[in-house]
């Protein structure tokens, strides 16, 4: 897994924070300078966070569990939804339902209800009923589907979570640490960093400094994958090997 270059993470505008009068003081540890009224951020502190976090997330991937991803911000959307769909990772990048976490059971419901809808529209089950059902179970799909699409198929609860601004996603931070769901985070300096167990120092509001911090991540994931797909393969392979006699047994039987 390479590790993220300072002159990379400034390229991207990764080290700007927010106005100095807006700070969190816990950020302090992270934060190098003032610049015009600015807080800069200590980017070797970022390239180190980064990298702690991404090894972290090799290890939940690698285990065969699930991480969950939230950023509704615009800057963020389209970054994640593409970094976790390549990872095959549930996401949210619409608005956060409450009780997402908390009352999974409902949203479990829900997800299993628009799998339904989906599975009755491609067997033809629709096909006999008016137009005016269908346009409604239309409507309640297309609901649905922007609501809970991304983790339809998220059928527990995530392993970890990874938030784009923990000042913004305050309800899904509060519901995951409720839960004691690990919490890795984009934390910019208006934000409290105690607040998760990983935290990235960058800048939470540039799409530049969010897709750099997210090709480390994605590449994070891949390796997981990857080792995940290893072990399996090396499983499997001792388990045929085990089950089948060995050659010098059999004979030793004929002789």
């Amino acid at each position: 897994m390479s590790k993220a270059s300072i002159q990379e993470l400034l390229k991207a505008d990764v080290h700007f924070g927010h106005l100095s009068r807006k700070w969190c003081n816990h950020m302090a540890p992270y934060i190098y300078m003032e610049k015009d009224g600015i807080h800069i951020i200590d980017l070797y502190k970022t390239s180190v966070k980064l990298q702690e976090a991404c090894k972290a997330i090799e290890g939940i991937v690698a285990s065969g569990k699930k991480m969950l991803f939230v950023a509704t911000k615009k800057q963020a959307r389209e970054i994640v939804a593409e970094t976790s769909e390549k990872n095959n990772m549930p996401y949210v990048t619409e608005r956060w339902l409450g009780g997402l976490l908390t009352n999974f059971v409902t949203i479990r419901k829900a997800a299993r209800k628009l799998n339904t809808i989906e599975r009755k529209k491609k067997s033809g089950a629709y096909d006999s009923i008016s137009k005016k059902e269908l346009l409604m179970v239309d409507r309640a799909k297309a609901k649905l589907e922007r609501n809970i699409g991304s983790i339809a198929d998220m059928t527990r609860l995530p392993a970890a979570i990874f938030i784009v601004d923990i000042f913004r996603e305050s309800i899904a931070l509060r519901e995951a640490q409720k839960l004691n769901i690990p919490i890795f985070a984009m934390v910019d300096t208006n934000s409290d960093p105690r607040e998760v167990d990983y935290a990235i120092p960058a800048n939470d509001d540039s799409s530049k400094s969010i897709a750099i911090i997210f090709k480390y991540l994605s590449e994070a994931m891949a390796e997981g994958l990857s080792s995940r797909k290893a072990e399996r393969e090396k499983q499997k392979s001792e388990v045929k090997e085990k089950n089948q006699p060995e050659e010098a047994t059999i004979i030793e039987k004929e002789t």
